[in-house]
């Protein structure tokens, strides 16, 4: 199924413990650029993640916020540095027998000196966070890629209506090509006669000079290719992911096409039809820019 570059997906995973919040929003790029933002003590899963979006993300500029809770206090210690207090110790008591001055040292008070106490945050159980925060990603990635999905189902839709509207100016183009013709001959016919003053011309003349002006603004081959090219990408469009850039290169390859048959285009009507054509295939050309 085709999926537009643009979307969102949003998860929030969470226990007793923890919680995680997943958010992802994309806008189009030509490459993928998955742009990451968690707290630092998840930057040790960064490649792992990036490889987890590989799997549901082709193109497209990707940025992902995650975030953190941890609701217990059993990730943190107390840790009682010993040698510290005791050195705190020594010199207060040195400080009381050299001025003489009353020893009223007690525990709350030493407790409180820088270092005697503090707090350490317990490593984390990789394995065990890493679980829990793939299925936070898993979750907004499988939402973020059904709305692109969605998205992608609507450029479908209105790239191929707008692929029957060319259908139409080809053909527009075909049938116009004979009374091209006829329109000059018949001109040709008339300017020949004001100029020799003579009704009785030879048809084998005029024949040649139609001929030669019909090679020249002979546009078979383009509508035909550009038909073909038509049919082509109605075919790509049902194939599903990954085709935005086979979908661009075949709209360059219609574009050039049209541009032939306006430059041999020796007729208002054609190109006016010409025209419409370049500016259908454009219009084609910025809702691809918005597929995968």
């Amino acid at each position: 199924m085709i999926k537009s570059m643009t979307g969102f997906g949003r998860a929030e995973i969470a226990d007793e413990e923890r919680k995680f919040t997943v958010e992802m929003k994309s806008v189009n790029h030509r490459y993928l650029d998955i742009n990451l933002r968690m707290p630092k003590k998840l930057s040790i899963f960064e490649a792992s993640i990036r490889n987890l979006l590989k799997e549901y993300i082709q193109r497209g500029k990707v940025d992902v916020f995650i975030t953190y809770e941890d609701f217990t206090q059993k990730r943190v210690n107390i840790k009682y540095n010993r040698e510290i207090a005791a050195e705190y110790l020594g010199y207060l008591r040195d400080m009381c027998s050299e001025f003489q001055l009353k020893d009223d040292i007690c525990v709350s008070h030493l407790s409180k000196y820088p270092e005697v106490f503090v707090m350490e945050e317990q490593s984390l159980d990789e394995k065990e966070l890493w679980s829990f925060l793939e299925q936070g990603i898993t979750q907004a990635a499988c939402q973020f890629v059904e709305e692109r999905k969605k998205e992608g189902a609507h450029l479908k839709e209105d790239i191929i209506t707008k692929l029957d509207g060319m259908n139409d100016k080809i053909h527009l183009v075909e049938q116009r090509a004979p009374e091209i013709l006829k329109e000059y001959r018949a001109k040709l016919e008339e300017r020949t006669r004001e100029l020799l003053a003579d009704s009785q011309i030879e048809d084998s003349r005029i024949a040649a000079e139609v001929v030669l002006f019909a090679d020249k603004i002979c546009t078979d081959e383009e509508t035909v290719r550009l038909r073909s090219h038509v049919n082509n990408m109605k075919n790509v469009l049902q194939e599903g992911d990954g085709i935005g850039r086979k979908l661009d290169f075949i709209a360059q390859e219609m574009n050039r096409e049209a541009n032939t048959i306006l430059s041999k285009a020796n007729d208002l009507e054609t190109s006016n039809t010409a025209i419409d054509l370049k500016t259908e295939i454009e219009k084609i050309r910025e809702q691809i820019q918005n597929i995968e």
